[in-house]
């Protein structure tokens, strides 16, 4: 009971005197033991638990709070621990961990305590654990709102996205693989010759030309762990202290993909030297490829566009020409049933008729005209459909570009 006290205590006092004040007390009743505090979101015991890698039970002499919710998605009902003491078992070693939780404007805080025989058996649990968690297994690491969280369900979504249902102009799909595979499979090349095993690399054109596909294939087809971010903006942190925890976790988690897409957005006067610092300063990168995209490589700074050391290799993502388009939209008819595709004239004059559309501008156009057809169930109809809706779709694209406006 002395445990319950403690967390309802604790819970009544003022959010910056919760952690002292438990810490305290946990210290004062169990002056022998090892105790070891943290609020590093690393340290999931839940999860290391799941992983059958120690073993937990709830201390049933408390109220253990646990918070039910529920995933409509998959119909899914999931339990997250909200304040509780967990009896844990971990290679012969008994230890007690206490969770409590409390918001902080927006957020949530989570602190733990761990206690064990001694302060070197509470380290080495603390480590293995955040070590465990840490690691990248099928998902993504995607850091928001200044926190990193692994995204499963991301990860499982673009594993459709492959080299082989891509479309890029001459030889730049190959060129891009080669560069990748050739860098994560040189690493004894690179020391060997005392060079820095890093690499910079930005993807560059107009919206709509396959360069987040290209990205999602990479992913894929590499099988290196994919660090993604979203923003430095966060409300309880600067951009610099953001940034900071985004290479200080490529670097734990090296060979690995850091993606920064729409990096003109991510950068501003602010924060652009620190970012500079990070990526090309005194700390070592080895092992990372810094993956980045832009649509807008007007608004780059020079620093970042020109300077070789940092992003080495550029590629161009240009609109797509005849041939691109044809075999794009080729792609496409292949999927149609006989009554809606387009013989294989109809798939020429499209191309033809399409100069200047984007990848993501013929996909649009084919699922709009696939809609108009479902309403008449014309057997050859989706030519003519085609034809009008390149009109439309045309009107649209120059009307986008006056509001300065693209299609994605």
């Amino acid at each position: 009971m002395k445990i319950q006290k403690i967390i309802t205590q604790g819970l009544s006092l003022s959010n910056n005197a919760i952690s002292y004040y438990v810490s305290h007390e946990l210290a004062a009743i169990y002056p022998k033991k090892g105790l070891l505090e943290s609020n590093d979101s690393s340290f999931n015991l839940e999860k290391y638990a799941e992983a059958n890698l120690c073993k937990i039970k709830y201390d049933n002499h408390i109220h253990n709070q646990i918070l039910t919710g529920w995933n409509g998605m998959d119909n899914e009902i999931y339990k997250y621990n909200e304040n509780a003491r967990f009896q844990v078992s971990w290679q012969g070693n008994k230890l007690d961990v206490v969770l409590m939780s409390w918001n902080e404007g927006y957020c949530k805080t989570r602190y733990s305590w761990i206690l064990a025989d001694s302060s070197e058996v509470a380290e080495k649990f603390f480590a293995a654990v955040c070590e465990w968690n840490s690691e990248i297994r099928d998902e993504l690491l995607v850091f928001e709102d200044g926190y990193w969280d692994k995204n499963p369900e991301l990860f499982q979504s673009i594993q459709s996205s492959t080299f082989e249902n891509l479309v890029l102009h001459k030889t730049l799909k190959q060129d891009i693989q080669d560069d990748l595979i050739n860098f994560f499979t040189s690493r004894e090349t690179y020391a060997n010759y005392s060079v820095l095993w890093k690499r910079g690399i930005l993807f560059i054109g107009s919206p709509g030309n396959g360069k987040t596909h290209t990205v999602k294939a990479l992913i894929n087809q590499m099988q290196q762990p994919c660090l993604y971010v979203k923003s430095f903006k966060s409300e309880y942190a600067t951009d610099s202290d953001n940034i900071r925890k985004v290479f200080k976790q490529a670097r734990q988690s090296a060979p690995c993909v850091l993606v920064l897409e729409d990096i003109d957005s991510l950068l501003n006067d602010e924060n652009r030297s620190f970012f500079l610092n990070e990526l090309d300063g005194f700390a070592s990168n080895e092992g990372i490829v810094t993956l980045a995209t832009t649509n807008h490589p007007e608004r780059l700074d020079s620093a970042i566009s020109d300077r070789p050391s940092r992003f080495d290799r550029k590629y161009h993502f240009d609109l797509p020409a005849f041939p691109e388009r044809e075999t794009y939209i080729r792609l496409w008819n292949d999927k149609l049933n006989s009554e809606m595709g387009l013989s294989e004239q109809a798939v020429s004059h499209i191309a033809a008729l399409t100069e200047g559309f984007s990848f993501a501008y013929l996909k649009e156009l084919f699922l709009s005209s696939m809609i108009r057809w479902i309403g008449a169930m014309e057997t050859g109809g989706l030519e003519k459909i085609m034809i009008s809706q390149v009109a439309i779709l045309r009107e649209q694209m120059s009307s986008t570009i006056i509001n300065g406006k693209d299609l994605e």
